[in-house]
């Protein structure tokens, strides 16, 4: 506080002492070092090499095993990138082989659970085989998300089992859970590729095949084989090569 206020009284300052002080400051702070390209092409290959190194042994050693740990099936070859996903609540997860994930993930549960004749019903989420989820990703897993084999689900998307709140305004103030019927399961069959932004709400199933195009939110149930955009999400085009031939 002190310090900021120095700061502060010296920019505007007109005395000649502050000014020199100002120029040495702006001096200081853009100085880059001396320019020593061989050198320093040494040292960057040395910081990025060294690094790299680093972050592979706490991949293989460290974050891999603690996300298996947590997993109902561990799979014999996962790759993890940039770090551990955030799983927050009971969530029971199974992830197949040769599937790719970001680090920079969250997986979360439905902490308020409906329950059946054998108790309380444990979110879970399954996970197919050679499955892609790109970073930022959040997938909240009100009962069930099934995301099917050969998916790829870029940065940034959302699956939205459930939305953690009540639609009434005074029990959202105070603090009480979302309702039974909010919450509904995703379902993403095989082949599926949602694209950078795309926010899919519950009770929603995308079929075989289908492209959901960047920034789109999903609301209702996308045939397989199509393209759809927009908000919400509608089918823009047929994949089927037949169709495509025929246009």
């Amino acid at each position: 506080m002190i310090v900021r206020k120095i700061k502060n009284h010296i920019k505007r300052s007109d005395h000649i002492f502050a000014k020199k002080i100002i120029i040495i400051a702006k001096n200081y702070v853009y100085y880059s070092g001396p320019n020593l390209p061989k050198v320093y092409r040494i040292i960057r290959w040395f910081h990025y090499s060294s690094q790299y190194l680093f972050s592979e042994l706490l991949r293989v050693f460290y974050f891999t095993p603690i996300l298996k740990s947590h997993l109902t099936n561990p799979p014999n070859k996962l790759m993890l990138s940039n770090g551990i996903p955030l799983i927050q609540g009971d969530l029971k997860i199974s992830i197949g082989e040769n599937c790719r994930l970001s680090g920079m993930t969250s997986f979360s549960g439905r902490t308020v659970s409906p329950k059946n004749d054998l108790g309380i019903i444990t979110p879970e989420l399954i996970i197919g085989d050679n499955c892609g989820i790109g970073w930022q990703t959040g997938i909240a897993v009100g009962r069930r998300v099934i995301i099917g084999n050969n998916v790829r689900i870029a940065g940034r998307s959302t699956l939205a089992g459930y939305p953690g709140h009540p639609l009434d305004s005074k029990r959202r103030a105070n603090g009480e859970p979302d309702d039974d019927n909010q919450v509904g399961d995703i379902i993403l069959e095989d082949d599926v590729w949602l694209a950078t932004g795309v926010n899919v709400m519950a009770n929603v199933r995308i079929g075989r095949g289908t492209i959901v195009a960047c920034g789109s939110i999903v609301t209702h149930d996308l045939p397989p084989n199509v393209l759809a955009a927009g908000i919400p999400a509608k089918v823009i085009r047929n994949l089927d090569s037949t169709d495509e031939e025929e246009h």
